[in-house]
């Protein structure tokens, strides 16, 4: 065994490393890292892989039926925990034959796991030692090139990051410089912002990679970065046929989905217009950020649309509040209304909102705020015996919604 460890011990790749040992072992052989994404696999006769190995070789990584097996068997726990090599005994519900398997380690790390399945012959006691030494290497090949792997990502990230901040002097010499780090650039593309109020930069950075998992990387065209505190992604298509927005909605559905309130206190989204011209990388970015400010200056993005080009009167808000300023305008319907909310704890202005919002429409303000539709009538009744306000006056209606939108971002 000790020539085998020393042979394993002068191979750098990981293929090289899996075909070694399966060939020598003569069973098939499966290296998944941390994440249980699929690095390297061979077996000395093909037909041995079991249909969980199959499995796994054609989804590039562990099967979620057969990964929450794992978990509820406490498999998942002992292999996180477990530091020398031991037995998984057949599944057959699952497809799974018996199988040895050892976590690959870095400086007590874990970078991944090696899964040896027995056939016929369990493995002997010097060749699970032999898997025990061979793993601490293994564990050092896949953290280089983990190191590699994350020098070419920074290398990437960096690329489009000055492209976003109008770095480049024409777009010759950004195709130029993408080319040198084999970077596919997209046919069209938006730039998607995604700010996470008061995260610290671990949650950031994991926030990221979880943006990552919702792009479509098949075409390799999208790119996800950080710039500050803001995450940008860059939605990119190969071809026109596709909308780089839609894809952008596809990831703010998938985020607010599965927002966790407790880690992350709010997110502020802004996507920028579609664009094919690379040097309006630029543009598209300058333009979800101003959806960053608008919903920031706010303190919420809660009827704020995310497309800038749906912003509407939102762009001109800075505007109107200077000549605002000038006259000294304020409306006195709304101080009416706040004045009442104040005295009898009411929430007279934020269904004015709400209503507006909706386009008068009962059914779907009282959803949104989570109201009985009487509840939301007899607020109406409050407001029209309040007021001067005329819900069927589309002039006034619009005065209302501005001199709403202002006052909140007076505060």
């Amino acid at each position: 065994m000790e020539e085998l460890l020393e042979r394993v011990l002068s191979l750098s790749d990981l293929d090289e490393i899996v075909n070694f040992i399966s060939n020598e072992l003569k069973k098939p052989v499966i290296l998944e890292d941390d994440q249980f994404f699929l690095l390297a696999y061979n077996s000395y006769y093909v037909d041995h892989f079991d249909l969980a190995n199959q499995q796994t070789i054609f989804s590039k990584k562990c099967p979620l039926p057969i990964f929450e097996v794992f978990v509820e068997t406490g498999i998942i726990d002992q292999v996180k925990t477990m530091v020398k090599p031991f037995r998984i005994h057949q599944m057959k519900d699952i497809g799974l034959n018996q199988r040895v398997v050892v976590s690959t380690r870095y400086q007590e790390t874990i970078m991944g796991y090696l899964w040896i399945q027995e056939i016929n012959e369990q493995l002997t006691p010097e060749e699970m030692t032999f898997l025990d030494k061979a793993s601490i290497h293994v564990g050092k090949m896949i953290h280089k090139k983990n190191k590699l792997k994350l020098k070419k990502a920074e290398e990437v990230e960096n690329v489009f990051r000055k492209a976003i901040n109008n770095e480049y002097k024409s777009e010759k010499e950004f195709k130029w410089e993408a080319t040198q780090y084999d970077i596919v650039l997209p046919s069209i593309f938006t730039v998607m912002v995604v700010n996470a109020v008061d995260a610290d930069l671990e949650l950031v950075e994991e926030l990221k990679e979880t943006i990552r998992s919702y792009l479509n990387l098949k075409d390799n065209t999208s790119h996800a970065l950080i710039n500050q505190s803001n995450i940008i992604i860059i939605v990119g298509c190969y071809s026109l046929k596709y909308s780089p927005n839609e894809a952008s909605q596809q990831i703010i559905e998938n985020l607010l989905t599965n927002f966790d309130e407790k880690r992350y206190s709010n997110l502020y989204i802004g996507v920028g217009n579609e664009y094919q011209n690379l040097m309006s990388l630029n543009t598209s970015y300058v333009e979800a950020l101003e959806v960053i400010n608008i919903a920031e200056e706010l303190e919420t993005q809660e009827n704020v649309p995310y497309e800038y080009d749906k912003l509407g009167v939102f762009r001109y808000l800075d505007v109107m509040i200077e000549k605002n300023k000038k006259i000294d305008y304020e409306n006195k319907n709304i101080q009416i209304l706040q004045a009442k909310d104040r005295e009898s704890q009411t929430e007279l202005v934020k269904t004015l909102e709400y209503y507006l919002v909706n386009n008068c429409k009962s059914k779907p303000t009282a959803e949104q705020m989570f109201i009985h539709p009487n509840t939301l009538n007899y607020r109406l009744k409050q407001i029209s015996d309040l007021t001067s306000i005329d819900f069927s006056d589309f002039n006034q209606k619009c005065q209302l919604y501005l001199d709403l939108i202002l006052n909140k971002k007076k505060k």
